[in-house]
């Protein structure tokens, strides 16, 4: 099913929902009102000439009674669960479902300890994450080439804590002698353990090896690259 018939889908089903319950029809207009678009943009969604950023599903899934995650590319059943569709109405702070914190290199590097007592306040920015992921993920906006050509300086990578580094896992680390954490490819050989840059055209060091002068803090499970 793609997009085009899953917002088409939702849209009648609620339209049918409020009809049987009394309530006033939804429309189109509320519909791109809530997603923060123009009535051109809905018109593309629903003639299969756009869709929509994981961003839009989650501002428009509560006003269509489905779960954002199904809207964006069906990696979930349609529905909310009563609980879920419960918390989404009550809720008086911001709708951080699915969203990460954006952090610094700094706070990545000591991320296992403040974790647990991080605020919304402390993180620079809350994004949507479009892979499944664990609760303690952030994001951080990448820095330097080093990881050139598939992580460009300015793009934002998705870090998951709690996925297991493995040979060729590209890792965010905590040196002991650095202040900030690093982004770098993990390499396992010969039972010893190496950081590598991808840029082939890297200047400093090739290979650094790590023992237990270093914390991996998360492996990165996805980017995102602003125009």
């Amino acid at each position: 099913m793609n997009f085009q018939e899953r917002i088409t889908l939702a849209f009648k089903t609620e339209q049918a929902r409020r009809t049987e319950a009394g309530a006033p029809r939804l429309t189109k207009t509320e519909l791109w009102k809530a997603a923060g678009a123009t009535s051109a943009a809905a018109t593309h969604w629903f003639n299969g000439s756009n869709g929509m950023d994981l961003d839009t599903c989650v501002r428009v899934a509560s006003l269509l009674n489905v779960d954002p995650y199904w809207l964006f590319d069906e990696s979930r059943p349609m529905a909310l669960s009563a609980s879920k569709s419960e918390a989404v109405n009550i809720s008086a702070g911001p709708d951080l479902r699915g969203r990460v914190p954006l952090i610094s290199w700094v706070q990545a590097g000591h991320w296992n300890e403040a974790v647990n007592s991080f605020q919304d306040g402390d993180a620079d920015d809350w994004l949507t994450c479009p892979r499944s992921h664990s609760r303690s993920t952030f994001a951080l906006r990448v820095r330097g080439i080093s990881m050139e050509p598939k992580y460009r300086d300015g793009a934002i990578i998705y870090v998951d804590p709690e996925k297991s580094a493995d040979h060729l896992s590209n890792v965010v680390v905590q040196l002991d002698d650095e202040s900030e954490a690093t982004f770098k490819q993990l390499v396992v050989e010969g039972g010893k353990r190496f950081l590598r840059p991808l840029n082939p055209d890297w200047p400093g060091p090739k290979l650094i090896e790590i023992n237990g002068n270093a914390t991996i803090c998360g492996v990165v499970i996805g980017q995102f690259i602003e125009d």
